[in-house]
């Protein structure tokens, strides 16, 4: 006898192929619509229906040595392997916990996208930060409250839902759970945090990082203030197309919003480092820094220096003295015998006071055309460093990154004009 399993099976081939050839292009538009409906309503049932026989079919696995049924699924049915396992996960979700969310699937009241994200709001009730808190009859309604919002909300709408649930089934101790709940995520994330760096050989490095979202956020916000678009007068902040800024694409800006935060930091505020504040040398010698062509070294916090091997990269002799000009770099000249003729000192940098009178005198970029507010802009030396220039208003000016990185690259002419704005034009 035929198990009614396979004979549905059978049944549903057939069916599907007495409609292979009909084009639906001859349907009323409510016919679309109501089919539409109706086999999106039988895909969830078929899916649950596949599901209850993958909680079935540990034999199955056994049979041909797989090491789970996710995997055994995967290879027969040629799905990715994450598929498989994350099939097999919901599978057992439904046979053995959420038994009303099963029902609802079953009878196609719930699809499995949706089934998906109550099946995780729900476990996160009986995680330990709240076991303690939530009852099993609070755990019952809330399945009860999810499946029954699963007629008007959608995946997304459930997740949200889901992670308030408590505050509907459970106000009085929705507050403790939470806390508890989210105590247990922060000692995670903690355990979780990573950060990698990987030079690439090719000039950059690879930065890889997992962080705590609260540090993440702070990372975000200090971020967009260097990588948004200009301010406008009227205060409010949108793109301006006329700004080469603000057309790059927004992953390069906040790339390159990084190193821009990273050359604000200030060195007096971080720890100790080698018996001095945190320091970051850059060794060029001193011919090299006066042309326009010329390569420097930078000896980091690891002690290494790039050049000294195949993987590391230098700066140009122009990144140099920008650096020299705005961060807190300390550049060390260096003779023909490779001897310390000069060891820079933060003193060559502008003062908290400076740059209060050149954003009082300037307050823009002065770049001709450019308005980007003079709080984003560096402080750039006219005569530069290199070449004997002081620390002062009269040999100073406002300029964003943008120009800032321009004033310094040999393949841009600069002029000051009368009214102390910078014009650039290409050197031919």
């Amino acid at each position: 006898m035929v198990h009614p399993i396979l004979a549905a099976a059978d049944s549903m081939g057939e069916a599907l192929k007495s409609v292979a050839d009909a084009n639906p292009i001859f349907m009323t538009t409510d016919e679309k619509a109501t089919a539409l409906t109706e086999v999106a309503r039988l895909e969830a049932r078929v899916g649950e229906l596949k599901l209850r026989l993958l909680a079935a079919a540990d034999d199955v696995a056994a049979e041909s040595a797989d090491r789970s049924r996710g995997a055994w699924l995967a290879r027969r049915t040629l799905c990715r392997r994450e598929e498989g396992r994350a099939d097999e996960r919901l599978a057992e979700a439904l046979d053995r916990r959420w038994l009303m969310l099963a029902l609802a699937v079953r009878e196609g009241r719930v699809n499995l996208a949706q089934a998906r994200t109550i099946v995780t709001c729900l476990d996160a009730l009986d995680d330990k930060p709240v076991a303690g808190v939530v009852t099993p009859e609070t755990v019952a309604a809330a399945e009860q409250h999810l499946v029954a919002q699963a007629e008007v909300f959608g995946p997304e709408e459930l997740g949200r839902l889901g992670r308030r649930i408590l505050e509907v089934v459970a106000p009085e101790v929705a507050e403790e759970a939470e806390a508890r709940r989210l105590a247990d995520l922060e000692s995670e994330a903690q355990r979780r945090t990573r950060l990698q760096m990987r030079r690439l050989g090719d000039g950059t490095t690879r930065l890889s990082a997992r962080l705590p979202d609260a540090a993440a956020s702070r990372l975000a916000t200090c971020l967009e203030a260097f990588a948004n678009p200009r301010k406008q007068p009227d205060g409010e902040t949108r793109p301006d197309q006329t700004d080469p800024v603000a057309r790059l694409p927004y992953p390069r800006r906040l790339g390159q919003a990084f190193c821009h935060l990273l050359e604000a930091i200030d060195p007096t505020r971080l720890p100790v480092h080698g018996g001095d504040a945190t320091t970051v040398f850059v060794t060029i010698p001193l011919e090299s820094l006066r042309a326009d062509l010329g390569v420097a070294a930078l000896l980091d916090g690891r002690g290494s220096v790039p050049g000294d091997d195949a993987t590391a990269g230098g700066l140009s002799a122009a990144e140099a003295r920008r650096l020299a000009c705005a961060a807190k770099i300390i550049p060390v000249v260096l003779g023909g015998a490779s001897e310390v003729l000069d060891l820079g000192r933060a003193r060559r940098l502008f003062t908290a006071a400076q740059r209060k009178a050149l954003l009082l005198r300037d307050r823009t970029c002065r770049a001709a055309g450019c308005d980007i507010p003079g709080t984003w802009a560096e402080a750039h030396h006219w005569t530069p460093w290199s070449a004997g220039g002081a620390t002062d208003l009269e040999n100073g000016v406002l300029l964003c990154s943008h120009h800032h990185h321009r004033v310094h690259d040999p393949a841009w002419v600069t002029q000051r004009m009368p009214d102390g704005d910078v014009r650039f034009s290409r050197r031919t």
